[in-house]
């Protein structure tokens, strides 16, 4: 099974409710608001019995934001989402609703590293312990699986680019009985719709392409109404890290250009990918859109990916040297930036360290952004030029 995720029907989704705002807006008024007062008692008294639903307080619900949570879940092809203050928040409280002391996570190679360090601090000390297993051997994954209570993935998962069969893994867990979730920030939507491939939960990190003009922070989950319901009432309302009316109303302004943004991301960077797979000074590129096919279920490519220098580059004058790609972290804005794993691995010691993840120390993270390909690479190959024969 595939997503066949057209962008163009894609577009037909973003605009799901527009019909409603106030004052017939075309673009929807911010409920800009701590709380929601009521009529009267019996109102009140309804609304708190669970009789009735509607906003008492922006902490749990409020109508910008659940316009955003609307339209994701149509993205998404779910029933329900829940939008999050950050990525991180949206994993934190997806993983702790599910699991309990003494359960056991599977997780794919290579994952988010700080959703890495969170399975290897907080959840080890409250007695959730976590397997690691290559997303890329089902075998593995199914023998893994057993006994487990959730299963987390990342497709293509972070800094190496490896990408997975969703559909069979997710078939996998299901077999177990086990929940399966996924990080979804890379493809978004546009070019994988993991629930249509029968993963249980997927989240985003919304900072990312869904947001993707770099000025807000966010994160969502999607997923079936009873999955989501849980996370809502179970965790969501009292860890604290709600989406706030503002960032989702960028949020929603950043929907109704995903498909276009994506496509040229994914353009741009296969031009950028392909001419770095043929530099002399490369030694390895990681982009799947220059394996022989896409793996089933991804339909499209994004702006990020990784390459590989050989010995003969100086980093840190490359990295000095590049002009319009910018030196920093997240990415899925309209600007392009770099990331030398140099800098991630020195990043903190010891067993929650990025050596964990198998990142080569001479690669680079790079997100190819809206300048333009033939502008980007004249970057790249000056600083390379430079970082190999200094003057």
């Amino acid at each position: 099974m595939t997503n066949g995720a057209d962008p163009f029907d894609i577009a037909s989704l973003v605009v799901v409710h527009d019909d409603e705002h106030a004052f017939d807006a075309v673009v929807p008024p911010i409920a800009q608001t701590s709380l929601f007062t009521f009529t009267s008692f019996a109102e009140m008294e309804a609304t708190y019995r669970g009789l009735k639903t509607r906003p008492t307080y922006s902490r749990g619900l409020n109508p910008t934001v659940r316009l955003f949570e609307e339209k994701i879940a149509a993205l998404e092809g779910g029933e329900d989402a829940l939008g999050f203050a950050s990525g991180m928040a949206a994993i934190s409280a997806t993983v702790l609703t599910f699991v309990k002391p003494g359960d056991r996570i599977v997780c794919v190679r290579h994952v988010y590293p700080d959703a890495y360090r969170l399975f290897q601090t907080v959840l080890m000390r409250l007695g959730v312990t976590t397997t690691y297993v290559d997303g890329r051997d089902p075998d593995a994954v199914s023998r893994a699986l057993v006994g487990a209570t959730l299963f987390y993935m990342e497709s293509p998962t972070s800094w190496v680019m490896d990408s997975h069969d969703v559909a069979a893994l997710a078939a996998l867990a299901r077999a177990q009985g086990v929940i399966s979730v996924i990080d979804n920030s890379w493809a978004t939507p546009v070019f994988q719709r993991p629930l249509l491939l029968g993963v249980d939960i997927v989240l985003h990190s919304a900072s990312k392409y869904i947001g993707g003009h770099s000025d807000v922070v966010a994160g969502v989950v999607a997923g079936s109404r009873a999955l989501i319901g849980r996370i809502r009432s179970e965790t969501c309302p009292y860890l604290g890290a709600k989406l706030s009316p503002f960032e989702a109303w960028l949020l929603i302004r950043g929907l109704r250009t995903l498909p276009i943004r994506m496509k040229a991301h994914e353009a741009a960077a296969l031009t950028v990918a392909r001419r770095l797979a043929a530099h002399p000074a490369v030694t390895a590129v990681s982009h799947p859109g220059l394996a022989p096919a896409l793996p089933p279920g991804l339909s499209g490519t994004s702006g990020l990916f990784s390459f590989t220098f050989g010995d003969g580059v100086d980093i840190p004058a490359f990295v000095d040297h590049l002009r319009l790609f910018k030196l920093g972290v997240s990415w899925g804005g309209h600007e392009s930036l770099v990331v030398p794993a140099l800098v991630v691995l020195a990043q903190a010691a010891g067993p929650n360290s990025a050596l964990d993840f198998g990142v080569d120390p001479r690669s680079i993270r790079i997100h190819v952004g809206l300048e333009g390909a033939d502008a980007l690479w004249n970057d790249l190959t000056q600083a390379i030029e430079f970082a190999t024969h200094p003057t």
